[in-house]
Order: structure tokens, then C-alpha cells, then sequence
């Protein structure tokens, strides 16, 4: 199943290669990546996309929040894919 996490960072030198490095050291391919300000200058907010199981996508959740510049992780999990006929 695909996720979609949005995740509010603190705007320090370092943090999204943190956020990047968690995902590849537990092997979690991430599909999509982008990268925004928000209103208050130090803080960014990640938007995301990865594909697995609810199992794995907890593990994702706990190991994100525990990461020093993260401040907020949300979860939207996307509709499945239709396929025309």
C-alpha cells in the first residue's frame, strides 16, 4: 500500500539527509520526496511517499518521530490504484 507522511522539520543543516538516512538504513525506498518553507522560517515541512505494510509502516511512524529535528509526523494513506477498463 502506498503512504503519504508529511513530516515538520526543524530548518537546521543536516536534517532531511537524517530523515533520508533513517529510511535507506532500514531499507525503505522512498518514492516520492519534496521539500517546502513553511510560514515560520525554521521549521520545513517533508512530504513523502512509501510503499509497504502496516507493520513496516509503523516502524517508519516510531523510528521518524524519534529523530531529533523532527517535530510533527502525520500519515495519509492513498486510495489503491484504479485501473481504467
Amino acid at each position: 500500500m502506498k503512504h503519504t507522511l508529511s513530516i515538520l522539520l526543524q530548518n537546521e543543516v543536516g536534517a532531511l539527509v537524517r530523515v533520508a538516512g533513517l529510511f535507506s538504513a532500514r531499507g525503505h525506498n522512498i518514492d516520492s520526496l519534496h521539500v517546502a518553507a513553511t510560514r515560520d522560517p525554521a521549521v520545513s515541512r517533508l512530504t513523502l511517499t512509501v510503499h509497504g505494510d502496516a507493520a513496516r509502516l509503523t516502524q517508519i511512524l516510531n523510528q521518524t518521530r524519534k529523530l531529533v529535528d523532527v517535530l510533527k509526523v502525520e500519515h495519509r494513506s492513498e486510495p489503491p490504484e484504479s485501473h481504467a477498463a
